[in-house]
């Protein structure tokens, strides 16, 4: 919510408050259809009606408005708000008697001696409370607001990078090389150019139409990184090019679509000394709590590996993890001693 259209709430309620003080003066003072516009004025902000209603109000109303509802209300401390409240009440009558008796002495407060004073000091009491209720309502309304806003605007931001991602992947590039490498292959094996392109169309399938959902089991992204794996090994006849490996059980999980793809085709695109034995290692160690993905390549001297990740940049990845994970992801890059190495933690709790 604007921060214009907060004040202008805030006023509202005050008008309105001010509104209703003024329709309790006219009903209480017999003599209200004498008054002036200017002695209405006078008797409502400056008499001790005004103050006893204002001031204790305005204290308690901003005190659970700026203070307990972040602290206390918002991380749902409930027994602590209960308590803060109460001495926030408390905190408002005290700042309405000062007020009180450095306006009017002691005659108002002091009437019926302590009798009175504690009477009023109770009154004030409770109009600080009730307005401070009124104030975690309020704040309460606009921090919902706020927050369904922002989820509408990550949703939003979300869905663009998922669409960008799944364009990426469609590239022409990977497709026109796989399609040749296949292309090769049936001359020489069918029954395996077969399989692969079994294998490209069911990776065409999971682009176009598992991407769609927030959330994929992990076995479904497992076997589409298995498959994207197999597909590149097409290209090199070294059966050590690439190591991959799975440690743990995955149960359960369920993870964002293609949340791990990106980097494994950095490693690929970079990793273009095909003859090298582990130019690309890939491991995904799984538990309950968490996934830990870790992927580096190798890349040769006088190539650069930057932070290009397939096309969409690591500052885009960084966003979509921290739209998907937020506080709940670590995301770690080295390139060091001609390697590319990422590591990937995912907390599932």
């Amino acid at each position: 919510m604007k921060k214009l259209v907060v004040v202008l709430l805030n006023i509202v309620y005050w008008i309105m408050y001010l509104l209703l003080v003024t329709a309790i003066v006219l009903i209480l003072d017999k003599d209200s259809h004498h008054f002036t516009a200017l002695q209405l004025g006078k008797i409502i902000f400056y008499g001790p009606l005004g103050i006893f209603c204002f001031v204790p109000g305005l204290v308690g109303f901003y005190i659970f408005y700026a203070v307990l509802f972040p602290k206390y209300l918002s991380k749902k401390k409930i027994l602590a708000l209960i308590l803060s409240s109460i001495l926030a009440s408390v905190i408002g009558a005290f700042v309405g008697v000062v007020v009180l008796c450095l306006v009017w002495q002691r005659k108002i407060m002091f009437i019926d001696s302590w009798a009175s004073a504690i009477a009023e000091t109770i009154g004030m009491t409770i109009v600080a409370f009730v307005h401070g209720v009124i104030g975690l309502v309020v704040k309460g309304f606009i921090t919902s607001y706020n927050d369904i806003s922002l989820k509408e605007e990550l949703n939003k931001k979300n869905y663009e990078m998922e669409l960008a991602l799944v364009k990426n992947q469609l590239n022409p590039h990977f497709l026109f090389n796989t399609i040749n490498n296949i292309d090769v292959l049936i001359m020489k094996d069918a029954a395996k150019a077969s399989a692969y392109l079994n294998k490209l169309s069911d990776i065409m399938r999971f682009m176009l139409y598992e991407t769609k959902t927030e959330k994929i089991p992990l076995s479904k992204e497992l076997t589409y990184i298995e498959k994207y794996i197999d597909l590149q090994k097409i290209r090199t006849s070294n059966i050590n090019y690439v190591n991959y490996h799975v440690e743990g059980d995955g149960g359960n999980l369920v993870v964002a679509p293609m949340l791990f793809i990106p980097f494994i085709e950095n490693a690929f695109k970079h990793a273009e000394n095909k003859k090298l034995d582990n130019a690309v290692n890939i491991k995904l160690t799984l538990s309950k709590e968490m996934i830990v993905f870790e992927c580096e390549n190798k890349f040769s001297e006088g190539t650069t590996n930057n932070d290009e990740l397939s096309g969409l940049g690591n500052d885009l990845i960084a966003k979509r993890l921290q739209l998907l994970y937020p506080n709940k992801h670590t995301l770690t890059v080295s390139n060091k001693n001609l390697t590319y190495s990422v590591k990937l933690v995912v907390l599932q709790a």
